[in-house]
């Protein structure tokens, strides 16, 4: 009875570590650099170097903040948020999972199509973070969704993408 158990906890575990993986892992691009991820939950240390004995310089309290990995070593990953900030983060504490970061001080017009002159259909507060949908070729827009509202935002009104980054 305990060998049954055994493996089924053994199978389980497999499962588990290959689901996460699938889910918006960052470690499906490790070596490539820089890329954005985001921060996996609202309380994550930022350290002063690569390892737990470096000390805390500051802790991110945002869930889903996007942040820019500039170098890594081992399992730690340097990396630089919405404000030019450098620090390291252990690489369990991110997800490859898109989000942005609203930069724009103010409130940010949230637009039905990826043109100005569309209806608006929200306005976003600066720091507000949203999940990215779309982010089209040649196109200076993102398709964003903030919570229940889903629309359209100029690239440039944002943190967590590159200039000609295309994401589908």
């Amino acid at each position: 009875m305990r060998l049954l158990y055994g493996v089924a906890l053994g199978v389980l575990l497999i499962c588990g570590s290959v689901q996460a993986q699938e889910n918006g892992d960052e470690l499906s691009d490790a070596g490539n650099l820089p890329r954005f991820v985001s921060l996996r939950s609202n309380h994550i240390n930022a350290r002063s170097g690569p390892g737990a004995r470096y000390p805390i310089e500051w802790v991110y309290m945002q869930k889903s903040a996007p942040v820019e990995i500039i170098a890594e070593f081992e399992l730690w990953r340097k990396v630089r948020d919405w404000q030019g900030s450098e620090s390291w983060i252990h690489k369990a504490m991110l997800t490859g999972k898109r989000f942005v970061k609203v930069i724009t001080p103010g409130e940010n017009n949230l637009y039905a199509k990826d043109d100005y002159k569309s209806r608006i259909i929200a306005k976003v507060e600066d720091e507000v973070i949203g999940e990215i949908s779309k982010c089209p070729a040649n196109n200076s827009f993102c398709r964003i969704q903030f919570g229940e509202y889903e629309g359209w935002m100029p690239r440039q009104n944002i943190y967590g993408i590159y200039p000609d980054e295309i994401i589908d």
